[in-house]
């Protein structure tokens, strides 16, 4: 690598993406992975699986040693041209350096656990029994990225088009055409930021038809906007958010450069306290002074939320305890404490999945004492993430985001 190289635009990085994105997701409609109703409605977390299948088949193409991934060329007659740690734009440094740790993995699988993989990222179940061990790990990875990804503006506003251009392909010029109905959900960017377009004062765009919770569930457009338990839920969460914020350097500095990122963080933290503070063994919330919710209460289209955020709890009390109990076996062993995984969880949600890497320069090799093999604390934040941004496509957390703004800079002191 060339130290001095040129950075490449960030600009031409993101019209890359886009291309291979565009056949990415027509592979994948080709190879069943993605039917063609979920392109067309952009159910479940089709804005998380697309970036993460686009960021698979690079790594199936990627041919360098360090892995450097071949961009379309711009023209015929331009010269062949690869993104590589030394040209690439610091934005997406840590997107690159965690894509790159996981080619070798991907490549060194054999072809029918490269297909399980595809599979694992797109949510259907593995082929091969066992699964292999390393997959989920891979999978949690990506999909990290991914969520980041998919959390950009510029991400957001050009995702349809995509969608479109793959349902398009092999249409073979059929009069009767489907129709993306992705919707960006809304990103307050601030006054300052040249994004700006929704959120806060600014105002909300329509309520996308993108499916909030897993697939085949209810679309936003009807959930009920004036529900009482929509309401609780959101004044539960924003109640948490003082708790989570306080004292965060992290977050006061995203929130200056980064305020999307800053938006999702801190609603992706608010979930991970409500879940392990307030939701109780029967799977009612308790946000304290009268801020009750039971599953009962909530109307049908709610409860995939409600029973997803029990779910969030329950896996961070199991890690709590199996933190607990790696300390004690630790320091009876006069061992080193390995870093809690709840820890990892919050630095992965407020720092990005490669912060790991970006800190130390490591390869997964040698911070493996940091993480388990199958990544357990990315596919837990990737988790809470996921929850997080779905929960943005709901008209009543559409017009109110403004609110959080207020808390992050009340609190950060922005």
């Amino acid at each position: 690598m060339m130290p001095d190289e040129q950075k490449l635009s960030e600009q031409y990085v993101q019209d890359s993406f886009h291309s291979y994105l565009k056949s990415s997701l027509t592979h994948a409609k080709v190879e069943k992975l993605i039917e063609p109703e979920v392109l067309a409605s952009a159910e479940g977390d089709l804005m998380i699986t697309g970036p993460a299948l686009c960021l698979y088949f690079a790594a199936l193409r990627s041919t360098t040693i360090p892995p450097s991934v071949p961009l379309p060329r711009t023209s015929k007659s331009s010269p062949p041209r690869e993104l590589t740690e030394s040209n690439c734009p610091p934005t997406f440094l840590g997107f690159l350096r965690v894509w790159a740790s996981n080619v070798p993995r991907i490549q060194n699988l054999e072809p029918q656990h490269q297909h399980d993989l595809a599979r694992v990222i797109c949510g259907l179940s593995h082929l091969s029994d066992p699964l292999n061990p390393t997959i989920a790990g891979i999978a949690a990875d990506l999909r990290a990225v991914a969520i980041e990804i998919s959390q950009r503006r510029s991400f957001q506003d050009r995702y349809a088009t995509d969608l479109q251009a793959a349902l398009d392909a092999g249409s073979n010029g059929s009069s009767l055409k489907v129709k993306a109905s992705f919707v960006p959900p809304p990103v307050y960017d601030g006054p300052g930021s040249p994004d700006a377009k929704y959120g806060g004062k600014h105002g909300s765009p329509p309520a996308s038809p993108a499916s909030v919770f897993p697939p085949r569930t209810p679309s936003p457009a009807l959930f009920p906007h004036d529900s009482p338990a929509l309401e609780r839920i959101r004044q539960i969460l924003y109640a948490a958010l003082g708790d989570v914020l306080a004292g965060s350097k992290t977050l006061g500095r995203l929130l200056k450069w980064d305020p999307p990122r800053a938006y999702f963080a801190s609603v992706s933290l608010a979930i991970l306290e409500v879940a392990t503070r307030a939701v109780q063994p029967d799977g009612s919330v308790d946000g304290g002074f009268g801020m009750k919710l039971t599953l009962h209460e909530c109307p049908e289209p709610l409860k995939p939320l409600m029973l997803e955020l029990g779910g969030i709890g329950r896996q961070a009390k199991e890690m709590r305890n199996q933190d607990t109990a790696a300390a004690v076996e630790a320091a009876q062993r006069g061992e080193e404490l390995i870093e809690p995984r709840m820890d990892r969880v919050r630095k992965i949600i407020q720092e990005g999945v490669g912060y790991y890497l970006e800190a130390s320069n490591a390869t997964r090799e040698s911070c493996g004492r940091r993480r388990s093999l199958e990544g357990r604390s990315v596919a837990f934040s990737n988790r809470i993430n996921a929850l997080a941004l779905n929960i943005s496509k709901i008209k009543t957390f559409q017009e109110r985001q403004g609110e959080v703004f207020e808390i992050l800079s009340a609190v950060c002191g922005s």
